[in-house]
Order: C-alpha cells, then structure tokens, then sequence
C-alpha cells in the first residue's frame, strides 16, 4: 500500500479507472460547523490519495473525477460525505454506491453496520478506528492519521462486490436502486435543516 498526500487538489496527470472508493474527514459531524479537512480516492489498487485542504476549497482537478458520470463512487455512508462535498466543493453527484445502505437492506441479522464491522465480516480484515475522533485540521497529520484516513477507502471494492451478491441473491437490487436515487434528496433534505426529522412519520 502506497499513500500519496496532496494539499488543496490532486496533481493533473493523475487518472481513475470505472470505480473509485471515495470518503471524507472532517473537524466534526457538523457539516456547516465542522470544516472538511479531507478527501480519500482509492480504485482499489492498494495505492490511496488523500487531499489535505485547509481553507481553499478550490479544487479543480478533484472536482472533474468526482462529477464524472462515467466514474462511479463508492462511498460508505453516503449521506454525510455526499453532503459535505456539495457544502465545500460545490459537488453534485451521479453513478454512486454507499455500502451503508447496502448493508442495512441485506444484512438484516445484524445492528454493527460500521466499515469495521463489514471488514471483519465479509473480509477477514480487522482495522483500527481509534484514530477517528481526532484534529483532522492539523497542520501536520501523523502516520496514524494517515493510515486510518487510508483504511477508510482500501477495502470499499471488496466489501461493495460482497453485499452486491447478497442484494442480488435476496432481490433487493430493485429497492437498493430505488435508495440511491433518493440520496441526493436525503443529502438536500440534510443541509436544510431536516437532518433529524423523520418527514414520513405520522407524529
């Protein structure tokens, strides 16, 4: 495994293949509070490219990979990255597959959704979260950081191809698709102010 670290955008002469795993770090889970800090790609290659910003969100050579329909983004819990992306760079995304939601329509048995949780399940891998809850905004990340920043995206093609067997061998891949075509709603829904509404519910 490789990590290449890059501040404010990724160089021009860097390329993805079909299917990239992408996920964010921030200074928080509040998306307009808590500033973003960072972006993961990884085509699950083992090599993963992380952009450190700081307070330039300009970001050009990102952005044209991550609107590229052509491309699709695997996320693991969508919905916030979906949602902090379009807050900072302005990003609005098509051709996406959150492993969250995946998980939550096939594996039934089970309440332990998280990206350890399936590593461990349909991979044999075990990883660290311990590095989590930490000061994403420092100036200078330790190789800790870096690694858990990077164990986010490694292993998204490998657990995505899994739980896509099992939405296939439970038909669900009807309703899974139906779900992705509303996260771009749910995202909005979020960034209005909706976010811990439940605008379905009768009370």
């Amino acid at each position: 495994m490789t990590t290449y670290l890059h501040h404010h955008d990724l160089p021009k002469d860097i390329g993805f293949k079909s299917a990239i795993a992408v996920d964010t770090e921030a200074m928080g889970l509040n998306i307009i509070r808590d500033r973003l800090c960072l972006i993961q790609i990884s085509q699950g290659d083992g090599d993963v490219h992380i952009v450190k910003f700081d307070s330039n969100f300009n970001a050009p050579n990102l952005t044209k990979i991550l609107v590229d329909d052509k491309i699709l983004k695997i996320f693991h819990f969508a919905r916030f990255d979906m949602a902090i992306l379009f807050h900072y760079l302005k990003i609005n995304f098509s051709n996406v597959y959150c492993t969250k939601i995946a998980s939550r329509l096939v594996r039934t048995y089970t309440e332990s959704h998280g990206l350890k949780n399936l590593c461990e399940e349909l991979l044999g891998i075990e990883i660290s979260k311990k590095q989590q809850s930490s000061d994403w905004g420092s100036k200078n990340l330790s190789d800790k950081q870096l690694d858990y920043a990077s164990s986010d995206v490694l292993y998204l093609h490998q657990i995505k191809d899994k739980l896509h067997e099992i939405i296939i061998r439970e038909h669900r891949l009807e309703l899974f698709d139906e779900c992705l075509k509303f996260l771009p709603t749910r995202v909005k829904l979020d960034l209005a102010g909706f976010s811990h509404i439940d605008i379905f519910s009768h009370s």
